[in-house]
């Protein structure tokens, strides 16, 4: 019986914690500005708006024609891809259910199947001008795990990008602060022309979450 209450404690003080933590983020919901501009601006989530940022900043949708998007759920970046530039074929992938977007090739399967190349480059008819990543592995509430997961992310979605980017091409995902990424940044110096970071107005001031940018891409020959 004092093991059953003991649980019975532990089950209630964590009820409890849940409690607080949905209420916290309830209120930063109703007080976000930019939560409010997604429904207004009819987006989905407010996360478009660090695309719209970003785009103002580097000029990723320029002139795009066709556009990858990783971690596509719930459709904001590919909202914003639609309005900017209204003729650009977009083929995005999420392991979550993503609502119909009108001009958007959805795929609902793991961005990290043998299979999910192949099945986004022949969803467009040809080579990409951006490749972009919005993707974050669920996280298990270990700080390091949650980094090296999501940064894992970012490397397979830089190799993708790589193997299949148009010449002059981008590339630009979400990351996370908390490590040194050589790897990772190596990597994309060796085949883009620049390589920036950057933390969109809209990312919360208190969030880790920052953006790497790669431009001018390089193509293998020139790499090599």
């Amino acid at each position: 019986m004092a093991r059953a209450g003991q649980d019975s404690q532990r089950r209630l003080k964590s009820a409890k914690k849940r409690k607080a933590s949905s209420q916290r983020w309830l209120e930063r919901q109703l007080n976000d500005p930019y939560v409010k501009r997604a429904k207004d601006e009819n987006y989905r989530s407010r996360a478009a708006f660090k695309l719209i940022e970003l785009d103002e900043r580097f000029g990723l949708l320029k002139g795009v024609s066709r556009v990858v998007d990783l971690g596509i759920a719930p459709g904001g970046w590919s909202q914003v891809v639609r309005r900017q530039a209204p003729k650009a074929a977009i083929v995005g992938i999420d392991l979550l259910e993503t609502e119909p977007l009108e001009g958007v090739t959805i795929l609902q399967m793991d961005f990290m199947a043998d299979e999910a190349p192949a099945r986004l480059t022949e969803a467009l008819d040809g080579p990409p001008d951006l490749v972009m990543s919005d993707m974050a592995a669920n996280t298990v509430g270990h700080k390091q795990t949650d980094h090296l997961r999501t940064m894992g992310l970012v490397e397979a979605a830089a190799w993708f990008a790589v193997e299949v980017l148009a010449p002059g091409g981008a590339f630009v995902a979400k990351g996370f602060a908390g490590g040194t990424d050589a790897d990772l940044l190596a990597l994309l110096k060796k085949h883009f022309k620049t390589v920036k970071h950057a933390k969109p107005p809209a990312s919360r001031k208190g969030s880790s979450e920052w953006y790497v940018v790669a431009q001018g891409f390089k193509g293998q020959a020139e790499a090599d």
